[in-house]
């Protein structure tokens, strides 16, 4: 059995004031057309299908339109799960007209298919909240898929309501317990076990990878990541969304992926290459799989450049790219100055001043060092208002939940 797992989509996302609709046409096309030369069986798509929580017109009509290009009539099953920048009720709202196409919508973690059979062969076996196995056409073994969309911990403890454990036990214990339930009730040696989720996973005791730039951190419960160790040994491949990266965390006990976007959206991935990965399937066997990459969409590019000629010069080079410049020099640009950066180059992002003469930097706003994190800059925003006291473990951990909502 052959499957494609994509993810963090982003659809209807701007760079800047620019609109990506148009590169996230081709790229979607370009997912298409793999899909059909790969002559996959089934797409898993591992959340953040939207940007936002209400999208555009364009972003849903451009969604729906993948999805049946993807089914194929019902030929091939697409399942898609909701991430932290899905509205859950959004994703699951067309969920019956979908079905008709073998297109599987799950906002929830306790989300519940309901059984359906179409002409074509395919059909729900077994389904339960956080589980479906799906009869593949022309194949005589199951897919199953343990699924959870991204909740936030108000959500999460409502999934896990029934999971008899101290009160005090973290979310990724609990977690681990419910995916443990539904492997050894369902996922035996038979048929193709596969985890989806949109959730943040590392080894546990390793350096966390770092989130995108401008992604919202997910932190469920005080726990900012579900580790490699808390998946079930039934499991045969981990699909993973959020991280826009592409990345194997672990092979252990089974090949753990983000798969990463299929374009670069922030200029923290500029270099980044994007793919989607082919998994070849076979039950009670180690899958094998190969990622391909995506050659659609704009790149990034970001330089610094200590004079305007310079800029220009190198702006003239990158014509087919978004770029992000930042400006090193003595003083601050003028209007003519940057009037002629923007019309050298219509794609221009940002221009960032670094300015060095010390007495023309106080007279304007302080420099902001767009390379740190969200919450160093909070940090450093508490300690600007509170005479340089660093804020408590209690208000990190509350801007922490604050940023997973």
């Amino acid at each position: 059995m052959k499957i494609l797992h994509t993810a963090d989509w982003h659809l209807g996302k701007r760079l800047g004031n620019f609109h990506r609709i148009e590169e996230q046409k081709d790229v979607l096309e370009e997912i298409c057309q793999i899909a059909d030369d790969q002559e996959v069986e089934a797409i898993i798509i591992a959340g953040d299908l939207y940007d936002h929580f209400n999208p555009s017109n364009e972003a849903e009509e451009l969604f729906y339109k993948t999805l049946k290009r993807l089914s194929k009539n019902g030929e091939r099953a697409v399942i898609a799960i909701a991430g932290n920048h899905d509205s859950p009720e959004r994703i699951e709202a067309p969920k019956p007209l979908a079905r008709a196409c073998g297109i599987i919508l799950l906002g929830f973690p306790d989300s519940q298919v309901q059984p359906f059979e179409l002409e074509t062969g395919l059909k729900i076996l077994k389904s339960a909240e956080g589980f479906i196995e799906i009869q593949l056409p022309q194949q005589e073994v199951p897919l199953r898929l343990i699924t959870t969309p991204y909740a936030n911990e108000h959500r999460l403890k409502k999934y896990l309501k029934d999971m008899e454990v101290e009160e005090s036990a973290a979310l990724r214990t609990l977690l681990q317990r419910k995916w443990q339930t539904l492997a050894d009730e369902f996922c035996d040696k038979n048929g193709v076990n596969i985890l989806v989720t949109h959730l943040f996973l590392m080894k546990k005791d390793s350096d966390p990878q770092e989130e995108p730039e401008g992604e919202k951190n997910i932190y469920v419960g005080g726990a900012s990541a579900i580790y490699t160790e808390n998946i079930p040994k039934q499991m045969q491949y981990v699909a993973l969304g959020h991280l826009h990266r592409y990345q194997c965390l672990s092979e252990t006990p089974c090949p753990i992926i983000y798969s990463s976007s299929p374009l670069a959206y922030s200029f923290a991935e500029a270099h980044q290459k994007k793919y989607v990965v082919i998994l070849e399937a076979t039950p009670n066997q180690p899958i094998a799989y190969q990622r391909i990459e995506l050659k659609q969409g704009k790149s990034l590019a970001r330089t610094t450049c200590e004079s305007v000629n310079e800029a220009v010069q190198w702006l003239e080079e990158n014509q087919e790219s978004w770029v992000e410049l930042t400006m090193k020099t003595d003083k601050y640009l003028e209007g003519t100055e940057r009037k002629l950066l923007h019309e050298t180059h219509k794609g221009i992002i940002a221009i960032l001043p670094q300015v060095t003469n010390n007495d023309a930097e106080k007279e304007q706003t302080q420099y902001v060092d767009l390379s740190k994190t969200v919450e160093e800059l909070f940090i450093e925003y508490f300690k600007s208002k509170n005479n340089s006291k660093t804020p408590s473990n209690d208000i990190i951990a509350l801007f922490r939940e604050m940023q997973g909502e």
